[in-house]
């Protein structure tokens, strides 16, 4: 049975986990409730061992989310701010360390805050309608949820840069061309999309999975030398796993293997 949140729908369905950011007025808008919210379904997903796959989405079809709620952090001072972007940070961090995909399915405006929520999920499939971007610096203000430091390491130092600070968001299309997205679909399809790549991911070891995420999302700023020896240590705990025995033994016996995610 789903749980009754406030700002986000939040349900359980065939090894899948969908939390929908449920404030389509203010074309979902994130504020501190709402990341309270996420966190905590986020949480209740990861401790499900029959939960398997990840979606988060915007309600309605104009956006997943145009960014944080103005009127909240409008009276911040120095020092709220500066938590405030702690907290939020810590949610994004929060999404990287799940050892479970997270899907953004992108069916609108995905600026600002919606745009580093969507950055820290492993894979973007977007509408043809949406559009990305970081416009804080049209109101003086800057990216706090990890918009000048995941952007840069998505698509490079010069086009991040451009985006910080022009504040002129990008079509779906040059997301895609940027590596920004996974795919872009027409708009009717975006749910047939995500529903594809559920699949697929469903047809993995959820425990493989979450190596990969892990040597991934730790390795990425560590020297080569050291990300590798790190990579051969995820390698050992992955062939340790009863359904790296199990994917073996499936090929030599020429079969689909049935993972348990153990």
């Amino acid at each position: 049975m789903a749980q009754e949140y406030q700002f986000i729908l939040y349900e359980k369905k065939d090894r899948v986990a969908s939390i929908t950011i449920n404030r389509p007025k203010v074309m979902n808008a994130l504020n501190t409730g709402l990341a309270r919210e996420m966190r905590d379904a986020l949480s209740d997903a990861e401790s499900d061992d029959s939960v398997q796959v990840i979606v988060i989405t915007g309600a309605g079809d104009r956006a997943f989310s145009a960014g944080a709620d103005i009127g909240e952090i409008e009276t911040l001072s120095a020092l709220g701010a500066r938590d405030f972007a702690l907290t939020a940070q810590s949610l994004t961090t929060y999404m990287e360390r799940i050892r479970k995909p997270i899907i953004a399915k992108v069916n609108g405006f995905c600026l600002g805050g919606g745009h580093e929520l969507a950055m820290s999920c492993d894979f973007r499939i977007a509408s043809e309608k949406a559009s990305f971007g970081q416009p804080e610096i049209n109101l003086a203000i800057i990216p706090g949820m990890g918009g000048t430091q995941r952007l840069t390491r998505l698509v490079g130092k010069t086009k991040a840069m451009e985006m910080d600070m022009l504040g002129e968001p990008i079509s779906a299309a040059e997301a895609y061309r940027l590596g920004l997205v996974n795919k872009v679909v027409p708009a009717e399809d975006l749910d047939k999309a995500v529903d594809e790549l559920v699949q697929k991911l469903l047809s993995k070891s959820v425990a493989a999975l979450g190596l990969v995420k892990l040597a991934i999302n730790n390795g990425i700023d560590m020297d080569l030398d050291r990300a590798l020896c790190y990579e051969a240590e995820c390698f050992g705990s992955a062939l340790a796993t009863e359904d790296a025995k199990e994917g073996t033994r499936a090929f030599i016996e020429k079969r689909k293997p049935q993972f348990k995610g153990r």
